[in-house]
């Protein structure tokens, strides 16, 4: 099976604040984490692919050393497609292809994309991208994407797959 998440912000203790940005309710970084792993391996198994779609981490004025990123993710079921967002760094990405390890199916832990993917599905083509794209008239193409946390883009073929998507609950 595929899934696909956006934003998860593993240690973004701000958006606990109050804020118009992305509110999430929990009572600290911790239980917010640990809400979010509960989530997601209670519905994804190993041989499920996920596809996250850029901001994996974030701790602002202290970022989470690749490590630490790395320590959130092995917690995780699945493969990983992981799709570069805007608080994402190369640094991350090199980490965890060092740190790669192969999955009991022979398939690495870990694949990485810069910009996005496309997956075609039934006659239906998926650009999975961090930020949401302006495709113009199109058929049977959807654009999967994160980014906008809060709001979503006012185009039908433009689904925001971020876990703090409006309608969306936390990993539902």
């Amino acid at each position: 099976m595929n899934y696909f998440i956006s934003d998860t912000h593993f240690y973004h203790y701000q958006l606990l604040e109050p804020n118009d940005f992305a509110p999430r309710h929990f009572k600290d970084g911790d239980a917010m984490n640990q809400a979010m792993i509960d989530a997601w391996n209670a519905r994804v198994d190993d041989n499920d692919t996920v596809y996250h779609l850029g901001d994996i981490s974030m701790r602002p004025q202290n970022t989470p050393t690749d490590a630490e990123t790395f320590a959130m993710l092995d917690q995780l079921k699945g493969h990983m497609i992981l799709i570069k967002g805007n608080l994402d760094y190369w640094s991350l990405f090199k980490y965890l292809a060092k740190h790669n390890k192969m999955m009991a199916d022979g398939v690495p832990r870990f694949r990485f994309e810069d910009v996005g993917a496309l997956l075609k599905f039934d006659h239906m083509q998926f650009y999975c991208t961090h930020y949401p794209m302006l495709l113009g008239r199109v058929q049977q193409i959807l654009n999967l994407h994160g980014h906008i946390h809060h709001y979503s883009v006012p185009v039908a073929e433009n689904i925001n797959i971020c876990v703090d998507a409006p309608g969306k609950r936390l990993l539902e």
